[in-house]
């Protein structure tokens, strides 16, 4: 336990506010309970929500896409790094479909998030979709920030979230940008993209 966090903690106490702020990231689902059961893991959460969610979240609430917890809905669950309830673990009958969402400390909370505008440089006719920051930044000088903290992809048509569509992505992060590429069994759909800044 960390001194100062505790000296801080208690002197919020004492004044009577909490000197540390915290909230509640959005919703995630990124898995549902037809294989082996839902794995809303953190690790996985990460990777396909970049710059979503904190380093250390201090708090996990889980509940069904209907909204009830775990109890109510009578599903056995662990909630050591993220959320997983195992079909095999429940009596005659599978899973219920779960959404998480993480509590976390400032500065966490405390940055206000400015989005550009949305991007499509590319389409998915020639080897992919490549959408890269670098790229973006040239073609459209002065209109995103040098170190983006977050990234938003979604398909040209029909604005379904890139992480909806089911295709595998090469790059999918703030500081890079987005590139879907073509392959064997893959041809990716046109995506545009944007940005997520400190606002200045």
């Amino acid at each position: 336990f960390d001194q100062q966090l505790g000296l801080a903690i208690i002197a919020g106490l004492i004044s009577g506010t909490l000197a540390w702020k915290s909230c509640w990231t959005e919703w995630f689902d990124r898995d549902d309970p037809s294989g082996s059961g839902d794995w809303e893991l953190l690790s996985d959460l990460r990777k396909e929500y970049p710059g979503k969610v904190c380093d250390k979240p201090v708090d996990i609430e889980v509940q069904t896409l209907s909204g009830l917890t775990p109890d109510a809905a009578g599903d056995v669950v662990d909630k050591d790094k993220g959320f997983v309830c195992k079909n095999v673990d429940q009596k005659g009958k599978m899973c219920d479909d779960y959404r998480v969402r993480f509590s976390c400390y400032s500065p966490f909370c405390a940055e206000e998030v400015c989005w550009t505008e949305w991007f499509d440089r590319d389409d998915a006719s020639g080897t992919g979709d490549w959408e890269g920051l670098s790229d973006l930044q040239k073609q459209y000088p002065g209109k995103i920030c040098k170190k983006p903290k977050y990234i938003e992809v979604v398909t040209v048509s029909g604005d379904i979230p890139a992480t909806a569509t089911g295709q595998d992505f090469l790059v999918f992060n703030p500081t890079e940008g987005f590139v879907c590429k073509n392959g064997p069994g893959q041809y990716c759909q046109d995506y545009k993209v944007r940005f997520g800044c400190c606002c200045e």
